[in-house]
C-alpha cells in the first residue's frame, strides 16, 4: 500500500507543477484534464502526508521518552504516542477506502424518479414531500436542480415526479437512496386521528452521456402534444410537449414541463439515455451481482430502505439500522447525516470485501 502512496503523491506533485506551466495553462482542454486529475488525488494525498506527519510525531516522541531524565516530560510524551498511535490507525483505515477501486458513475449528475406507490393520496402527498427534500438537499450541496416532469395530483401531492440533479459527485451521494421509502402519520384526510402507513419508491440513475450509449434516432418515435396544466395561455395551443419512445425496449419518456418542444425533447432524451444505460448495466449485473446485493440487499427497489414517523420526529434507515429522531430537520434537506452515515456503512463493506478476496488471493 505503501509504495502505491508514493506513487500517488508523485503523480500529484508532477500534476501540480504542470498546473504552473504557462503551455499547459494555455491550453484550456488540457488544464481542464489535469486539474481534475489533481483534484481526484488530492484527498489521498492529504491523507498520506498527514499519516506520515504522524509517524513523525510518534518517533519524535519515542525519542523523548528513550533520552529524557524528567519523568513529567516522558510522561506527556507517552500520552503524545498513545494519541498520535489511535489517530494513525483511523488515518490508515480512511486511507484504505480512498484507495478503493471507484465508481466509475461517482462523478455524474443524476435523474431522480420519485413514484407513489401504496397508500393513495397519501402517499403522493409524501411523495411531493420527498421531491421537495432532496431538492432542498441539493441546494444546500450547491446543486443544480431542473424538475424535468411531474404528475400532479388533486390535493398538491404527485404521482410521479423526475428532475435532473447536476453538481460535484452527485451520484456518489445520492446512489444509495433508491428503494422504497415508508412513511407513517395521520393524513391529513383522516378524521379519526389513525396513523396510517403508506410508501414510495425513489431511484436514482446515473445520467448517461452519448459517450455511453449511443442511441439509433431511427429507433425512435417521437410524438408531439399540447402541454396540460398550468402554463398560461400557451397550454392547449402549441404542440411543445414531446413524447419518445424507443422501438426496441419500448421505453417511453415524456416531457412537458418547458414552453419549447426542442427543450422538452432535450430533457425527455438525457433522461432516455440513462435508462438505457441503466437496462444495460442491469444486464451486466445479473451476470456479476454481488456488489449491487451488498449495497442494496437483493437490489430490488420494492425494498424498504427507509422509514419517516413524523408522530415521532423519527427517521431509521433499516439498511444499516440507524435512526435519528430529526425528520423535521431532515425534510427541510438536512440529510448529510443519513445520506454520510450510509455511504460510509457500504465504503466499510467494500473494504472487507477487499480485504477478504486480497487474503484469499494471497
Amino acid at each position: 500500500m505503501f509504495d502505491k502512496l508514493e506513487a500517488i503523491e508523485k503523480t500529484y506533485e508532477d500534476l501540480t507543477g504542470q498546473m504552473m506551466d504557462p503551455e499547459v495553462i494555455a491550453d484550456q482542454s488540457r488544464y481542464s484534464k489535469v486539474a481534475k486529475q489533481h483534484r481526484d488525488l488530492e484527498p489521498v494525498v492529504e491523507k498520506y502526508r498527514e499519516l506520515k506527519k504522524l509517524d513523525r510525531d510518534i518517533e519524535g516522541a519515542r525519542e523523548l521518552v528513550r533520552d529524557s531524565t524528567d519523568e513529567e516530560m516522558r510522561e506527556l510524551a507517552m500520552a503524545e504516542i498513545e494519541e498520535a498511535e489511535e489517530r494513525r490507525t483511523s488515518v490508515e483505515e480512511e486511507l484504505k477506502i480512498l484507495l478503493l477501486p471507484k465508481d466509475p458513475n461517482d462523478e455524474k449528475n443524476v435523474i431522480l424518479e420519485v413514484r407513489a406507490g401504496t397508500g393513495g393520496e397519501e402517499a403522493c402527498l409524501f411523495a411531493a414531500e420527498v421531491l421537495r427534500m432532496y431538492a432542498r438537499y441539493a441546494e444546500k450541496q450547491g446543486w443544480r436542480f431542473q424538475i424535468a416532469d411531474v404528475s400532479e395530483t388533486g390535493l398538491g401531492g404527485i404521482q410521479k415526479g423526475e428532475a435532473i440533479i447536476e453538481g460535484t459527485r452527485v451520484y456518489s451521494k445520492l446512489k444509495y437512496e433508491s428503494g422504497v421509502h415508508r412513511v407513517q402519520r395521520v393524513p391529513q384526510t383522516e378524521a379519526s386521528g389513525r396513523i396510517h402507513t403508506s410508501a414510495i419508491t425513489v431511484a436514482v440513475l446515473p445520467e448517461a452521456e452519448e459517450v455511453d450509449v449511443k442511441v439509433d434516432t431511427r429507433d425512435i418515435r417521437v410524438d408531439t402534444f399540447c402541454s396540460s396544466g398550468p402554463g398560461g395561455q400557451s397550454v392547449n395551443t402549441t404542440y411543445s410537449a414531446v413524447r419518445l419512445t424507443h422501438l426496441p425496449t419500448g421505453l417511453v419518456v415524456s416531457m412537458q414541463d418547458e414552453k419549447s418542444q426542442i427543450k422538452n425533447r432535450e430533457k425527455a432524451m438525457r433522461i432516455l439515455r440513462s435508462r438505457l444505460l441503466e437496462l444495460e448495466q442491469q444486464k451486466q449485473q445479473d451476470a456479476i451481482s454481488a456488489e449491487r446485493r451488498s449495497q442494496v440487499g437483493s437490489g430490488d427497489r420494492s425494498e424498504k430502505i427507509r422509514t419517516y414517523n413524523f408522530k415521532e420526529n423519527r427517521v431509521t434507515d433499516h439498511r444499516i439500522g440507524l435512526t435519528l429522531h430529526q425528520l423535521d430537520q431532515i425534510m427541510e434537506g438536512a440529510l448529510d447525516s443519513m445520506i454520510d452515515a450510509v455511504v460510509t456503512h457500504y465504503q466499510a463493506e467494500k473494504l472487507k470485501q477487499e480485504t477478504e478476496r486480497q487474503a484469499a488471493t494471497a
